[in-house]
């Protein structure tokens, strides 16, 4: 320890520094084994404090601890003198994993030998500053100097910032002369423009599809994963990647990989067959198949089908329907069931290159972290082998036997399972396999045989990274790159299979497309627009960090959409009879009602105007109150769209004393006096059910024990569905299809339920018209 603090503070650094470097073990080992290979190259009495802050800046730079002398040599030489030379040397060897090292291309990309005079450096800053000059002597100090330093480095990439600097500074003053008090004054921001009412308007209705435009509040998704943009490594540049582990065949292996995928990026969304795809999952299918979209690649929708206990074929067929409802198309569809055979023959590979063995240990005994190792890890190959056998031909009971991989994963488990048995017949395999491979074996090797270059998974698969990359290296197959981002999480819901289950068993909902449910089956019956969705996720954004969002952000989604695509209709959901006298009894016209009224071109329906309209009964106040703007038996109130305005006669109650029928008067709104309000109505109309929607728990984490002590089932709103059976539609919407999607005028955003008949059309409120401010 006293010797390693002596070493560290030798070449310049501080006590302390030297004492906090050598808690961390990997940086201390390497700092050492460099300084030491310095002192060997050049003498310890030429390692001087310049040339010690490279060698600590490159020990705690380098991820590939091979080059560590290499670098080490060129620092102790004075190849590398500067740190934007170490920058230059530390990416060449990222780049260049294998030996050997080209050392003329090395010394060519790094700058070494190159030497910049003063001179040129005078004359390169002269350049600049003559390109500037008008705007200088315009904006004098208040000029963006750094504007200068970076053109004046980029033509001269080696030279020292620092001399640069004072070479500008001197030039600048030379030109510009002394600050004067105006100089010192701080530069005012400029105001930012209001913007028009009609521009902001005009931009919020931008069409939203598929995340390819945001409504201003945003990048785009395809933005947000085009290029660049998440620094993603290039295809066949795997090995540029922090932590990835470069073996002697990963080049060729890399080499083969890019003459079957041609360079292109292929990703895959790979859910498991047993459950209903959540909102969650949503932003995975963006993710994967939009990384794919956005970059010119393909996308593999791949089931993970290896535990048959637990699979249907509903659950199939619902996740192909909601990854092409999202508005993608998978460029095939495969399953790990395909690869068994060849995924059993890498087992027997596995086992013979002595990376795997047959445990006899429960299941029981090997949950946690802190499992006992097993008795059986160093039985003989050959045993393995014969046993590994066995279990594939039926000849163990479930739980007697597994096969276990010889490895430590990055949460401290040990030796996790690669096949166990389970004497469940497969929906695809049938009785042919009695054993089958776990996710930790699975799900690396198949996206080998698929030839994936980015492998998207959640933020709790980080801790399978280094499994991941063991298991293909100790097999020596193409291995992908895994990257990880932020689970998507919405309050007020639950998304486990094992609760939603719970939920449809106890009759708190009805199926897992309840619309109360954040299940996209049931986001679909409720009504919301695919395209709100991926805007949703967009608007989320692809974060590395764990994301909670409320409900209302994706509501706010799905108004933008529906706002611009859902037709306009007329419903009524508790109605009051309205007759008007002042009408023959056989009255009836024509009223002509745009779909869309901002923009009344994109066309228009007709609706009957008789004698008997229908009206809300919330629309009717006997005694009028401070305030309330619509019909009272004082106040006249306009029929929407109609060209009438309507005043009370009379009032007709039942024997309850409860307000059934009203007769009016009418008169043309052009003739009456403006009223203060515009109401709908509706006539002839179709009888139908609506179903009203609210939030399924009363708590914003249901799950949490703090927030529910009782457990989920206890936190259940006991008015999250209202439904009105005898509500009135207006007659535009009777040849409407299941999932058809309308504004109720003054209601909300309703979508046609699968449950309609052609006697009775059954609504869903998707949204209300307004966000509720009790909701934020």
């Amino acid at each position: 320890m006293a010797d390693a603090l002596t070493l560290f503070t030798s070449i310049g650094l501080s006590e302390q520094k030297a004492k906090e470097t050598l808690k961390n073990e990997a940086l201390s080992s390497a700092l050492k084994d460099a300084i030491t290979q310095a002192h060997r190259v050049s003498g310890a009495s030429a390692v001087d404090k310049a040339m010690g802050t490279l060698l600590y800046s490159m020990a705690s730079r380098l991820k590939d601890t091979k080059r560590l002398t290499f670098l080490s040599d060129s620092i102790a030489q004075r190849k590398i003198c500067t740190e934007l030379q170490l920058a230059a040397a530390l990416d060449f060897v990222k780049s260049h994993p294998q030996d050997p090292l080209n050392q003329k291309e090395f010394e060519a990309v790094c700058g070494v030998g190159v030497v910049i005079t003063p001179e040129q450096i005078e004359d390169a800053v002269e350049s600049v500053i003559k390109k500037h000059k008008e705007q200088l002597l315009k904006e004098r100090y208040h000029f963006n100097m750094g504007l200068l330093m970076g053109e004046a480095r980029a033509a001269l990439k080696w030279a020292d910032g620092k001399v640069i600097k004072n070479e500008v500074d001197m030039q600048v003053l030379h030109l510009l002369g002394p600050k004067t008090e105006a100089d010192l004054e701080k530069k005012s921001k400029p105001q930012k423009a209001k913007v028009a009412d009609n521009e902001v308007k005009g931009k919020k209705e931008e069409a939203a599809v598929n995340g390819e435009v945001m409504t201003g509040e945003g990048k785009s998704l395809m933005e947000q994963l085009r290029g660049e943009a998440l620094k993603f490594h290039k295809t066949g540049e795997n090995y540029t990647t922090e932590g990835y582990v470069v073996t002697p065949n990963t080049m060729d292996l890399l080499k083969k990989h890019l003459e079957i995928s041609g360079g292109q990026i292929r990703t895959r969304f790979p859910p498991e067959p047993n459950g209903i795809l959540h909102i969650g999952h949503a932003k995975a299918i963006n993710f994967n198949f939009g990384y794919a979209k956005a970059n010119n690649g393909i996308c593999f929708l791949r089931y993970d089908d290896t535990n048959p206990e637990k699979e249907e074929e509903k659950y199939f067929t619902a996740i192909k329907d909601m990854v092409e409802w999202l508005g993608y198309k998978p460029y095939a569809v495969t399953h790990a069931s395909d690869n068994f055979q060849q995924l059993y023959d890498l087992a027997v590979d596995l086992i013979r290159r002595g990376h795997a063995y047959v445990c006899h240990q429960k299941g029981e005994e090997l949950k946690g972290h802190n499992a006992p190792p097993s008795p059986w890890r160093d039985r003989p190959i050959e045993e393995s082998l014969v046993l590994f056998e066995r279990m594939k031909k039926g000849l163990f009971s479930e739980g007697e036997a597994t096969l276990r991989m010889k490895m430590v994963m990055e949460d401290g488990k040990m030796d996790p399972v690669a096949y166990r048995i389970k004497y469940t017949p497969h929906h695809r395999t049938g009785d042919e396999w009695c054993i089958y491979p776990t996710y930790d074996y699975t799900h690396c090797l198949c996206d080998s045989v698929e030839n994936i270059t980015h492998s998207l998974c959640t933020k709790e698969f980080q801790a399978r990274r280094s499994s991941y990359y063991w298991l293909c290296n100790a097999l020596d197959v193409y291995c992908p790159v895994q990257w990880e981002y932020g689970r998507l999480n919405l309050t007020y819901t639950v998304v486990s299979k094992r609760k939603i289950i719970k939920l449809v068993e106890t009759g708190v909902v009805r199926d897992w497309d309840d619309p109360r449910l954040f299940t996209l089956t049931a986001l679909r019956r409720r009504g919301f627009p695919p395209e709100a969705i991926n805007n949703f996720c967009a608007r989320v954004g692809v974060t590395v960090s764990q994301t909670t969002t409320e409900p209302h952000l994706l509501e706010s989604c799905v108004r933008d959409v529906l706002n611009e695509t859902a037709p306009r209709a007329m419903a009524v959901l508790e109605p009051l009879k309205i007759t008007i006298t002042n009408l023959p009894e056989n009255s009836k016209s024509d009223v002509r009602v745009p779909d869309f009224p901002a923009n009344e071109s994109r066309g228009s329906h007709t609706v009957p105007f008789t004698r008997t309209i229908y009206i809300e009964q919330s629309d009717f106040r006997e005694v009028m109150e401070k305030g309330y703007k619509r019909l009272t038996p004082e106040q006249p109130v306009g029929l929407r769209h109609a060209g009438y305005v309507i005043s009370v006669q009379k009032v007709i109650k039942d024997a309850q004393g409860k307000v059934v029928e009203l007769e009016v008067k009418c008169c043309s709104s052009e003739t009456a006096e403006k009223p203060k309000a515009f109401i709908h109505w509706v006539s002839q109309p179709l009888k139908c059910e609506v179903r009203l929607y609210e939030r399924l728990f009363l708590h914003k984490h249901p799950e949490d024990p703090s927030e529910v002590p009782n457990g989920f089932l206890s936190d259940i709103n006991p008015n999250s569905l209202l439904e009105i059976s005898s509500a009135l539609v207006d007659s535009s919407v009777r040849g409407a299809k299941v999932f058809d999607k309308f504004q109720f005028e003054r209601v909300g955003y309703f979508s046609l339920d699968p449950d309609s008949t052609a006697d009775k059309l059954i609504f869903n409120r998707t949204v209300t018209l307004k966000e509720d401010p009790g909701k934020i």
